[in-house]
């Protein structure tokens, strides 16, 4: 799935209109990349977590030489999946369970 495939899925899930739903997808996307900058978390109870992590320096290898490489740290975004997205996923509950509880 694309982005021109979710505006239209949400559009359509949601009763917006392809252009309201592609401004909250946008506005979306902001807010988590503005959040997760500015080092805070995003919990959304049931769907996941949105995080940023450190990565510590540490040494690589080249494969093909074997030489070492020095990998610098550096920040990295994480996104931990929640229970409810788990439990669809795996097949212990139905899409539908979650449709009922995510979409008003």
């Amino acid at each position: 799935m694309n982005k021109a495939d979710l505006v239209a899925a949400v559009a359509e899930t949601s009763g917006l209109s392809r252009k309201d739903a592609e401004s909250a997808i946008a506005a979306f996307q902001y807010e988590v990349i503005k959040a997760i900058t500015e080092g805070d978390d995003i919990r959304l109870t049931g769907f996941g977590t949105f995080s940023q992590v450190t990565r510590e320096a540490h040494t690589a290898r080249n494969p093909r030489t074997g030489e070492a490489i020095p990998v610098a740290a550096r920040k990295a975004p994480k996104f931990t999946a929640g229970a409810q997205f788990k439990d669809v996923v795996r097949g212990v509950a139905t899409l539908e369970s979650a449709k009922e509880r995510l979409v008003k």
